[in-house]
């Protein structure tokens, strides 16, 4: 018990400053190879700047190092993360300056390696990146109540005071490291630390795990006195939606390669592209209730509709464990090396590489497919999709899905756009279209980022497409979602599992099977679920449902609590299989197959005794005399 006491005293009197040193001892020992922290010291030092014998990185040299658009505008929101997580696991130590020890931790986390340390603790990074990105104002310091509507009209337009990440905050920081007293306050609006006695602990599992790792976990209660609640800070929305951006820009990225590659594309169109699907995300954090992002929102979004959305931080970071001083083809390299002037870009493969996607369609372009890189992982995505059933190309016809997609053995994701039509139907069609489902009880879904009606829905279809006479099909990792005007994902439940149906009638997900005979007093109208989406058998209009009482294939929203139904004309229509090579060949080998068995059936000749093959048909009752009646045997 002596002992016991006398550890917890010793660590009550360790200093932040020289637990953070030892955990970054110990991510640089077990998270590192020691050619990787060879590369990793050669990085930093080639291109920090010296103060009075301080070396670190400014924010120009951050971005200018990654790559990071200009045209994008995300430098000071990836620079104040930057400065966050490099003083990990104490908040009340940032900003940081990014000396070698807190970039160490920010790679560290930035490429999820901290588990290798971190054995005990949570291993998700989400906490500590909305506490990177958020900042603290008590104008909004309520998560339950609404905001003035004058306080949010000055955020909107950018009244509000700006991040400024630049040298001056980093002065500032390094001033009240030397013990000075600080400048007034700079940046974005945000309060001293509070000492809120009535509000609940607020522990980061990660931080915890990293002093639990050093025995020093009562040093984390006394840090939590100067740190923010997380529940009183927010992300603003135009910052996340500058993340948002380079997140989608990024999400391609693999081990090593530029960003640059991807940075050559940013035209202005592309631009308004990227901040179109930007906003799309954005509205499924609903925005335009707060001026801010809110942590229980963030955490219900994240892991629900968006769980693969920080993933290109990985691949982009790893760029640090990456010199090109260093030779690996001379193993006496001398030590000494020349060091940079100005920051320049890591090594850019001459190689090129396969296209992301082998042609966009009307739907599908760079950008969505990003999109759906968030909620579905990157490695069956990009350079794995291949277009099945364009409908501006085969068709809009049952018939050319059928054609297309039939044979295609690997998972396939569906994707429709449209624009909502009127409450009261104009024109034959769409009255015929009316008369063919229940009457609508739910209003239409929230216009979010959409001015002009037009929606995008679509799915994540695990299992090879069939006639479904009797039966839906579908697996567990089915997945119906919206991408426009509102991102949102919903999962399949095993409460019911109707979760595609594909029939004369129309593609159904999560409806029922259709009757194949109309009982007496039932309805003969559409059976919509709970939570579907079904496309008519004309392939002209679509309808998608949500009912928040849920129960049926696909759970209800996770954000949204009412009910709403969206019917819409449909514009297009794309299915994508999601494979390589192997799975089109298959498919291919298949359609070949079924080609030579049609031409044999057709060939099949009689034989060259007619008499014979005659007198066989007769006998099965094919041809000859066989209508007159029968006489009696007696």
């Amino acid at each position: 018990m002596g002992q016991g006491q006398s550890d917890e005293h010793i660590a009550r009197n360790v200093s932040k400053e020289q637990l953070s040193h030892e955990l970054a001892l110990r991510f640089a020992q077990k998270c590192f190879t020691p050619l990787e922290i060879t590369h990793f010291k050669d990085v930093f030092r080639s291109l920090a700047d010296d103060q009075n014998g301080v070396h670190y990185w400014k924010e120009e040299t951050l971005c200018r190092f990654l790559v990071i658009p200009d045209a994008l505008g995300p430098g000071p929101v990836l620079y104040q993360m930057a400065t966050y997580l490099g003083a990990f696991p104490f908040p009340s130590l940032a900003p940081s300056i990014l000396t070698i020890e807190a970039m160490l931790k920010l790679v560290v986390i930035m490429t999820e390696r901290y588990r290798a340390v971190l054995k005990r603790g949570g291993t998700d990074r989400n906490k500590l990146l909305f506490r990177s990105l958020a900042v603290f104002d008590r104008r909004m310091s309520s998560v339950y109540k609404k905001p003035s509507q004058e306080v949010l009209d000055s955020i909107r337009d950018g009244k509000s005071e700006k991040v400024d990440t630049s040298d001056a905050v980093l002065e500032e920081a390094r001033s009240q490291a030397a013990g000075e007293e600080p400048h007034p306050a700079r940046g974005f609006p945000i309060d001293k630390p509070t000492n809120d006695e009535d509000e609940e602990e607020d522990d980061d599992e990660l931080a915890l795990a990293a002093l639990d790792s050093l025995d020093a976990i009562e040093v984390f209660k006394y840090d939590q006195r100067a740190d923010t609640k997380i529940h009183h800070a927010q992300i603003p929305v135009d910052n996340f939606r500058r993340l948002l951006m380079l997140l989608l820009v990024i999400a391609p990225l693999d081990a090593q390669e530029s960003l640059s590659r991807h940075a050559e594309r940013l035209t202005p169109k592309r631009i308004h592209s990227l901040r179109k699907v930007a906003d799309s995300i954005l509205w499924s954090f609903t925005p335009e209730q707060n001026a801010g992002i809110f942590y229980q929102s963030f955490n219900k979004i994240i892991p629900t509709s968006l769980p693969y959305m920080f993933d290109g931080l990985n691949p982009l970071f790893e760029h640090f464990l990456f010199s090109k001083n260093i030779d690996l083809s001379k193993r006496n390299r001398s030590s000494a090396s020349t060091p940079l002037k100005s920051p320049t870009v890591p090594h850019v493969p001459d190689t090129p590489l396969e296209p992301l996607l082998p042609r966009e369609g009307d739907i599908l372009n760079l950008d969505i497919l990003s999109q759906l890189s968030f909620f579905i992982k990157g490695n069956n995505l990009f350079r794995r999709l291949r277009p099945l059933y364009l409908g501006a190309d085969a068709g809009f016809s049952l018939g050319s899905i059928e054609q297309k997609l039939f044979n295609w053995r690997a998972p396939s994701i569906l994707l429709v756009s449209g624009t909502r039509l009127s409450a009261a139907p104009e024109g034959t069609r769409e009255r015929s279209f009316a008369d063919t489902l229940p009457p609508k009880r739910f209003p239409d879904s929230t216009s979010g980022n959409g001015t002009k009606g037009r929606v995008i829905f679509g799915a994540y279809i695990d299992v090879p497409w069939k006639h479904t006479y009797k039966e839906a099909i579908g697996g567990d990792d089915m997945l119906l979602f919206q991408l426009s005007p509102l991102h949102e994902v919903f999962r399949a439940s095993t409460l019911s599992r109707e979760y595609l149906t594909f029939t004369k009638t129309g593609v159904g997900l999560g409806c029922p099977p259709p009757r194949q005979k109309n009982i007496s007093g039932m309805s003969s109208h559409t059976a919509l679920g709970p939570v579907s989406l079904m496309l008519d058998a004309s392939l002209e209009f679509g309808v998608f449902t949500h009912d928040s009482t849920g129960g049926g294939s696909f759970h209800s929203s996770q954000t949204r609590k009412g009910d709403w139904q969206d019917r819409f004309e449909i514009e297009n229509l794309e299915i994508w299989g999601c494979g390589g090579n192997e799975e089109a060949e298959r498919q291919r080998a298949a359609w070949a197959f079924e080609e030579r068995e049609a031409e044999a059936r057709k060939n099949i000749r009689m034989g060259e005794d007619i008499e014979a093959d005659r007198a066989l048909l007769e006998m099965a009752g094919l041809v000859g005399n066989h209508g007159a009646s029968g006489g009696s045997m007696g």
